[in-house]
């Protein structure tokens, strides 16, 4: 029961963070609209990539198949909140030492809120980019692709939060982390498989990008919407789910360190 107690005090962050951002959901869809533009532009790239190749397929993917993928990759880097400004601002602010007082883990506080907003979010770019979509290939019915996409993606977003904790609490020691997080995001974007495939790497490039935490974020999610299969969710999942636990290992400690030596200034 205290479990659950507990689990429902910071799901209740979630709701609340879900309810201020849904009064605001215009101003989504309008920083959304940069998400069709982007697809826009890998449409026109992958039809002549596959008009100049010649295939039907490209690495097991076809030209709807890598449009979907996109489609999905990208709705998932877009929607997720940018967290290490929150925490930077707190750190600088001295405002981190309210939240301390309170009696409620600071981490598993902005996970809730995390994962309140980048739902708002990531359902305001599937229907964006969903709807383009569809107008390129017409209208099929989800399958199964659908349910098992969304259990990759609460892992997916779980990893991208305790990422971005770790970069964020760097602030205690650096007080500047956009340049973390500016390298953390390009490598997202490449060997996470955002742009790309991880089947369309080389080799060499590949076999590093699959020991590394960066593919369960965006290609996970993406790989299953389009290529389905249950063995491989398993896999996928069993992934995630074991670099959350290294992850959230890592992020207690570094935040335990950080609280030891903080400095608030002004507050």
């Amino acid at each position: 029961m205290i479990v659950v107690r507990k689990a429902a005090k910071y799901a209740a962050y979630a709701r609340m963070t879900v309810r201020n951002h849904l009064a605001y959901v215009l101003d989504f869809l309008m920083r959304s609209l940069f998400l069709l533009v982007i697809l826009y532009i890998f449409f026109q790239l992958w039809s002549v990539t596959f008009e100049g190749v010649g295939e039907s397929r490209i690495n097991g993917y076809s030209f709807e198949q890598m449009i979907w993928y996109l489609v999905v990759a990208e709705s998932i880097i877009l929607a997720s909140p940018k967290l290490n400004a929150k925490v930077e601002a707190e750190v600088k602010n001295g405002d981190i030492g309210y939240q301390l007082i309170r009696p409620a883990s600071y981490l598993l506080m902005h996970y809730g809120s995390y994962m309140g907003e980048a739902a708002v979010r990531v359902v305001v770019n599937l229907l964006l980019g969903s709807s383009l979509a569809t107008i390129w290939f017409g209208w099929s019915w989800p399958g199964w692709n659908v349910p098992m996409m969304l259990a990759v993606m609460i892992g997916a977003f779980t990893v991208n939060f305790l990422m971005a904790m770790l970069i964020a609490l760097c602030a205690f020691w650096v007080e500047e982390t956009r340049g973390l997080d500016f390298v953390y995001n390009k490598l997202l974007f490449t060997v996470g498989g955002m742009l790309l495939p991880l089947e369309m790497f080389p080799d060499t490039l590949r076999s590093v990008s699959e020991w590394l935490p960066f593919q369960t974020i965006a290609y996970f999610a993406a790989k299953t919407a389009v290529l389905p299969d249950a063995k491989e969710l398993v896999r996928m999942i069993a992934i995630q789910w074991g670099w959350v636990v290294l992850l959230a290992a890592g992020a207690g400690l570094v935040y335990r360190k950080g609280v030891r030596k903080l400095n608030v200034n002004g507050g």
